[in-house]
Formats: C-alpha cells, structure tokens, sequence
C-alpha cells in the first residue's frame, strides 16, 4: 500500500503555512454537553441514568413495528426498490502453497449482486413457506449454524413469517457444546452452510430431535449422503417448495420469543439466553437515534458473525434504515487480506461502505498494517504522516493549534485519502463492540480516516442494548450514556472497593433495565434469577458483574470486572478459573495464575514450576544451570514447560485461546506468609498481579 505518491512535501508544506496565516478559531471551548440524564425508577437505588434524548423509553422504531417481522415486512415495503442484500460472486478459487508447505485458499472475487427489499421479503416468505411444506411442526424450533451471509438473514426473517423461534449458534462452536445446544432446545430443523455438514455427519447419532437439514448452496458444494435419518433440503428446494405452495403467516406478538442465543459460555457449556421480538426490535429502535442520519443511501459492510448479538442488531438497524447490507468475511476484507487473490478487489474497496462495525481486533490490524506500512517507507513519508498526524490529533483534541480548515483538506487529500481507501474511501461512521477499544487505536481510527468511532457497550443478556457513544463526543475509553430504549445504575459493590458515593465519580456494578432486557437462560432457572431481578415497581434488571463509574455528564465507563471471566480482544470469554483448574494436573505445576488481558487475543500465564519435575528433566536433557532460579530462566525450561501445559490443554479440550500463548517461570513459592494465596492456598489474584506487573508486560510485548 503506497501511502504518499509525488511531491506532496510541497503541498502539505503550503497547506500549513495557509493553515497557520488563517486566524485561530477557539477550538475545543466548547461546555460540555449533558449526555446522560438522572431519573427516579426504584430499585435498590432508585437511582438510574437516561439518555438526554427522550424522557421515555424507546420501544419502537415506528408505530406498528413491534416485532422482528412487522418490522421487516413494512421496511421492505417502504424500500422495495432499494438495494437490500448484497453477495459477491465467486469467479474463482485457487490453492496456493506457501514457503513453509502450508495451503492456502485464494478468491478471485467478482462485483456485489444485490437483492432488492421487495425481493428479499418475497424470499423470506416463500422460505417460511417452505419450511411448513417440508413438515416443520409450528411449535418446534430452527437452529441457524452458519457463516454470515445473506441467505441467513433471509431465512431468520422467513422463521418469523411462521412465529418459528430462531436457535442460533456459533459456527465455531465445538462438537459437545453444538449437541448441547441442539438437544436443550430440541431443533427439529437445522439451516447450516455446506462446510458444517461433514461436523454434523460427525455428530448425527448424538442429535435427538432433527428431522430436517437445510443447507445454503455455494459454488462447489458436495453434499454428503450419509443423512439417514434426516430429510437433506437445499435452501433454494425450500424457497421453491413455498413459492409453489404458499402458507399464510402465523405472526409473532412482541412477546413471543424470537431469538434463543448460545453463547460462548465461560465455564462448562454455553448458556441460551432468551430474546423477546420486543428486545431486538427496541434495541435497533434505539441505536436509529445513534448514528447521524442514517437510511438509504447507506452502505453496510457486513462480516461478523450473525450468531453474536452485536452483528444481529447492526443488520437490524440497517434493515431497519433501508440501508444497503454488503457480505463479505474477515479474511477478504480488504486488498491484501488472506483469502484475496492478488489483483483481485477485497470487499471494503468492492463495496465502498459508509457504515460497519468492528470489533477492536480488526481495527487493531488495520491500524497496525499502516504504522508498518509508514516505517518500511521512513524519510519524508513518515515525516509528513507524523505531522499531519499530530495536526489533525491537535485538532480532534480541542487544542488551539489543531489541524483545521484549508489545512484539514489537504491533509485528507495528501496524508490520509490513501489510508482510508483500505475500508473502500467512503466511511463516515464505524460502530465499535464485542470487547473494549484501545485510546490509541480509537484515536488512530478519528485522526487517519477522519470519522467517529460509536463505541458500544451492551451484553447477549441486555439485546446489545446498554450504552453507545455519540457521534460528536471525541472523548476516548468510554462508552457514551445509555441508549434510549433502557437505564443504566450502579449498584455499589463493597467487596470490592466500588461504592456509589465514591468521588468524583459512583462507581460500582453496572445493572441494566428496559425494553432491550431479555428473558433469561434457556432452561436455567437458578441462573436466570442469580442476574436477572425485578425491582418494587416492576423493572425488570440485569446485573451484568462489570464494574463502572459515570462521568460527570452521564457517560459510562467500565474499568473493572467482579468475577475472574475476561473478554479477549475477539470477544472470546475465559474463565481464568476453570483453565487454571486444568493447567494444574500438569505434572510440571507447582502454582500456576492466568492472566487475560480484553486488550489482546490470548492469554498469558505466570508458573511456579515443581522444582523436582523441572530438574529431574534438566538432567536428563543434560541442561547446566547454577540454581533453581537460573533453571527457570533458561529458555529450554520454558519451552519444556510450555509444550507441556499444552498438551494438558488439549487433553481437557481447552479451546485454542484458553491455552497460555507465554508464561513465566517463577522460583519462588507462593505461600500464605507470601501474601499470594490464602490460607485455602487460594490465589489473591491482584496482590500476584501486583507484584509481577512487570513480568506480566513483558509477556504481552
């Protein structure tokens, strides 16, 4: 990616000059804008906040769409000409072996073929149609177990057609958490992509109650046969089996359940969490406030996972804007990614977007891509990038001497229009979620692709519907007031040091109430009245067990964690407890403390080795060493060590992030005269934390 082409030097350097010539405006003097509103509605408090935008809770986008289908049915009507889904062609697909033997698969990509509204609500009904032809019973359940794309879309819309309560399920998910799932919530049919199918024939003799298998059609599906006590249906059998033989619709009420999610779950197998028509849609309706003028001549880049709430409610709001959705995957996302055969278009500069969301990682890469990009080229081009990235910084800041005016053109034009034609050129906002931002990458996204970045906080539990960050606060590490469609209190944890009457700011657990607050566990009871509490006059909340302070103007902030479960930084929840329970059977574990950080992909993990095990081993690896703590530095000890946890984790069937990706070996025992453990020989997590900050940090570098 070239960055700088010509003589900008010149250009920029006159870009300046008038940018300074020009009197100072007093950027950055502004007062500051009340976000968030306190209000009265009981609770143990009594005392939440609301967004400034409306006194009352908003439910509904418009009058009359008050469920998932009414609401899709009366947006395709009133866009029936627009554009709605997009997929891009495949022209062709090749293997490429790279230097270490490895194979890849590389895509030659074509232009999006799009789907009007009106086209996409006809295929959704002869979709639901079908489903009642092929014999699904009224009161069973669908399971989605697929990639994004459009026909999962279509077929979700299709289940509501029909008041058919939608499962979904990562497509990631493992085999006993996906016969878990399946079985719990008794799937009669189940919609996948062509690749789940070989997991599902793995797996057939332990489903209970499938009857039928849809599966999406691509360009070089195989179907294998080996189905036989299921019905194997294309989705395109079924979509012609109800344009031939229509059924009316059986509409849901708000109050129907739409949506049970699984999600990954922290400990042990994955909980469903139950989402009412009513949450998704007041959720959506909320978010609408949000994003500044949204509608139809919008483009949404679509290519997380439809199984995550946060993607779920980002297509809901673009459907529910008549916005253009766009398919593409993280591995073609842009020019150079993986899957993209040189040459060959990725799909943000196919689609030119001027919405998606991103969870951090993604802007992580990008923003990592550039710097690199910046530092192979050094001399003037890192210059003027350097400059022009502090002016415009300076700017977003507030400061007097900010990049503004003439000067702000130029930099877009020479500095920065390079850089933001890797996401197609035409971004004017970006929804971030799923895990937090960092300042530095949030401030990179502000500065070199020059749009706000509406950070979001929001759980399964809660519908994404929590709190969102507004388009004109430039502030970072926050996570804006609460949307519209619900309150946000805090409710002071003592244990903890989080009290409500901290100053300057309350801090403490963060509980969630309104319309986007959903039913509870699937079939958990005990779990579901554990987290989920209604208060004396009937509002109904959700302790989410973060910890959060409110900014003097109504803005949230989450700074801490009650229990020891961390979200990484691709959404990924880690029990710190249970990997360590199963890390400890390795032979070479003396104590062992994971530690996740939401900043990073993996995990990380400090190691008081057995001093026996490791050196019994040193000696017949024929390792010198002087003493036990030189033993513990030698990287040969580590690596031995290393391998060995990872076959403990694979053994207790750890996912691939749950296993340490560094660790330390520590000499000295943690003991309770230490003050590292209890007298239990529990581990005191932040006083370990504490003392080996800086080894901690080393293991992230």
């Amino acid at each position: 990616m070239s960055i700088f082409n010509g003589n900008e030097s010149i250009g920029i350097a006159v870009a300046f000059t008038i940018g300074l010539l020009i009197p100072l405006l007093l950027i950055g003097m502004k007062r500051t804008k009340q976000r968030g509103v306190p209000v009265q509605v009981g609770g143990e408090t009594g005392f939440a906040i609301r967004n400034h935008r409306s006194k009352t809770l908003i439910e509904v986008p418009w009058e009359g769409a008050t469920t998932m289908a009414a609401l899709f049915e009366q947006s395709c009507k009133k866009n029936a000409h627009e554009r709605c889904l997009g997929t891009r062609e495949v022209i062709s697909r090749e293997v490429v072996t790279g230097g270490d033997g490895r194979k890849f698969e590389k895509l030659h990509l074509g232009e999006y073929v799009w789907e009007t509204y009106e086209g996409a609500f006809k295929r959704a009904s002869n979709f639901a149609s079908g489903l009642v032809k092929l014999g699904h019973s009224a009161d069973s359940r669908a399971a989605i177990f697929a990639d994004s794309r459009a026909e999962w879309l279509l077929a979700f819309q299709g289940c509501f057609r029909q008041n058919i309560t939608v499962v979904t399920i990562y497509a990631s998910l493992g085999e006993e958490a996906l016969i878990h799932s399946l079985n719990e919530t008794q799937v009669t049919t189940l919609i996948c992509d062509p690749k789940q199918l070989k997991k599902l024939a793995a797996i057939s003799s332990s489903l209970e109650s499938i009857k039928h298998i849809i599966y999406f059609e691509d360009d070089d599906t195989t179907v294998d046969s080996s189905f036989d006590n299921f019905t194997l249906t294309s989705f395109s059998e079924v979509e012609k089996l109800g344009k031939e033989n229509p059924a009316h619709p059986r509409l849901p009420s708000k109050t129907d359940t739409a949506v049970i999610m699984y999600t990954s779950g922290s400990t042990g197998l994955p909980k469903g969490v139950m989402m009412t028509h009513g949450n998704i849609v007041s959720t959506a309706a909320a978010v609408m406030t949000v994003i500044p003028e949204i509608g139809r001549k919008d483009v949404y880049l679509a290519y997380l996972p439809l199984a995550h709430v946060f993607e779920l409610e980002a297509e809901t709001v673009m459907l529910t804007a008549g916005a253009a959705i766009g398919y593409g995957s993280a591995l073609t996302l842009t020019d150079t990614s993986n899957k993209i055969k040189k040459g060959t278009l990725g799909d943000a500069s196919a689609l030119k977007p001027t919405l998606m969301a991103a969870v951090p990682a993604i802007l992580d890469r990008v923003r990592d891509g550039v710097l690199k990009k910046v530092n192979e080229k050094g001399g003037v081009t890192k210059k003027l990038f350097n400059l022009g990235y502090k002016r415009r910084l300076s700017a977003i800041e507030g400061s007097l001497f900010g990049a503004w005016g003439l000067e702000k053109t130029f930099l877009d034009v020479i500095v920065f229009k390079k850089i933001r034609s890797i996401l197609g050129g035409r971004m004017r906002f970006m929804l971030c979620g799923g895990a937090p931002l960092s300042r530095d990458t949030q401030r990179f996204m502000n500065v070199c692709l020059g749009i706000p970045i509406g950070q979001g906080y929001g759980l399964t539990e809660t519908c994404a519907g929590a709190a969102f960050s507004e388009a004109d606060d430039t502030t970072v590490g926050r996570t804006g007031p609460p949307l519209p469609c619900g309150y946000i209190k805090l409710v002071s944890w003592e244990e903890g040091g989080y009290l409500i009457t901290d100053k300057p700011m309350p801090r403490g657990e963060v509980v969630v109430g309104g319309h986007s607050i959903t039913l509870g566990y699937f079939k958990n009871e005990e779990k579901t009245n554990e987290v989920y509490k209604v208060d004396e006059k009937g509002m109904r909340w959700f302790y989410t067990g973060d910890i959060g302070q409110f900014h003097p103007d109504g803005c949230l902030e989450i700074i801490d964690r009650k229990k020891d479960i961390v979200k990484l930084q691709h959404g990924e929840y880690i029990s710190l407890g249970k990997v360590e329970a199963a890390l400890a059977s390795c032979n070479y574990v003396d104590s062992i403390m994971v530690h996740a950080d939401p900043f990073h992909s993996f995990c990380v993990a400090l190691v008081v080795p057995s001093q026996h095990a490791i050196e019994s081993w040193a000696h017949g690896a024929g390792i010198e060493y002087h003493d036990f703590s030189d033993l513990c530095k030698k990287a040969e000890a580590v690596r031995e060590v290393q391998q060995s946890l990872l076959k403990v984790a694979k053994a207790a069937k750890l996912d691939k992030f749950e296993s340490p990706a560094k660790i330390k070996l520590l000499p000295d025992p943690w003991t309770p005269e230490s003050g590292l453990v209890t007298a239990a020989l529990k581990l005191k997590r932040e006083q370990i934390k504490s003392k080996f900050k800086d080894d901690l940090n080393k293991l992230y570098q």
